[in-house]
């Protein structure tokens, strides 16, 4: 990326002007393990926005699935995203983590990385991590074994043969296994977990990574009462450690873990605020919610 374009990148992010969340710093950080990054290879969160989309279109066979969607996340931030099926929720997740290029428009990673520079596999390196509706987890392996799996290691034969946890990792692998509640299932097979289980460690071999933005899609579609509540209360957790994106339908769930919501349609955003906001606002009744 060249340095002009690094700069105009700088440029749009101060254009913004945002309204940091309660808890954030002026320098763009959170109390809770944000700050100013500088570091070679961390992301650059200074201009208070760890994911920034300006004008991005993208089209499928003449239909405009994207249509100048412009969208800003800031660092440690739970954003909710709703809106009825084809508003472009999927599109564009597909497009963050770089499924899919979009025909134009700016798509940045904090302040430096243009993201539409890298491919799918290089973002995932970079720090984003997204969960699909459908869990995706090694059924035959114990819970144990798909976090170790998912940590950041040499992934090479020998490597791997070689492998043993270190004092980090193995305190790591228990911090995650407190986190999405499953310490008492370190040695059940992932197969015999319930659904909302599964999801959890899904989550729970993404944090293995250590993410900085999370994109989450229907993460409690499937889920009992009883997961879901235990799902808002995971996501509170990891907000402010990570940031987070959560496409999802259940509102109830929306509630319990929003500050902000963002509601697509027809590919561009239609209204954004508190779900109270969002719901009293008349174009998202006709387009979505109804009366």
């Amino acid at each position: 990326m060249t340095p002009d374009l690094m700069e105009q990148g700088a440029q749009r992010l101060q254009k913004i002007a945002p309204v940091l969340p309660q808890g954030q710093t002026e320098s763009g950080g959170r109390e809770a393990g944000f700050g100013r990054v500088h570091t070679p290879g961390e992301v650059d969160i200074t201009h208070g926005r760890i994911l920034y989309l300006e004008d991005v279109n993208v089209s499928f066979d003449g239909f405009k699935a994207i249509n100048n969607l412009s969208l800003d996340i800031a660092p440690g931030e739970l954003r909710c995203i709703i809106g009825p099926n084809g508003a472009g929720k999927t599109t564009m997740m597909d497009i963050i983590t770089g499924k899919t290029r979009p025909d134009s428009g700016t798509v940045f990673f904090g302040s430096t990385i243009n993201l539409l520079d890298h491919r799918e596999a290089d973002i995932a390196q970079l720090g984003i991590g997204r969960k699909f509706q459908k869990p995706t987890v090694f059924e035959h392996l114990t819970v144990f074994e798909n976090l170790e799996l998912a940590l950041k290691t040499n992934k090479g034969v020998a490597a791997s043969m070689l492998f043993r946890l270190d004092s980090t990792q193995s305190d790591r692998l228990a911090e995650v296994l407190h986190t999405i509640h499953l310490a008492g299932s370190v040695t059940r097979q992932a197969g015999l977990l319930s659904h909302g289980q599964k999801q959890w460690l899904e989550i729970g071999m993404l944090l293995m990574q250590d993410p900085k933005l999370l994109l989450l899609d229907e993460p409690v579609a499937g889920m009992t009462d009883d997961e879901t509540a235990r799902t808002a209360e995971l996501f509170l957790t990891l907000k402010g450690k990570h940031s987070l994106m959560v496409v999802e339908h259940d509102m109830g769930f929306i509630r319990t873990i929003s500050d902000i919501v963002t509601v697509l349609c027809d590919g561009s955003v239609l209204a954004q605020g508190t779900l109270d906001q969002v719901q009293a606002d008349e174009r998202v009744i006709e387009v979505y919610l109804g009366r």
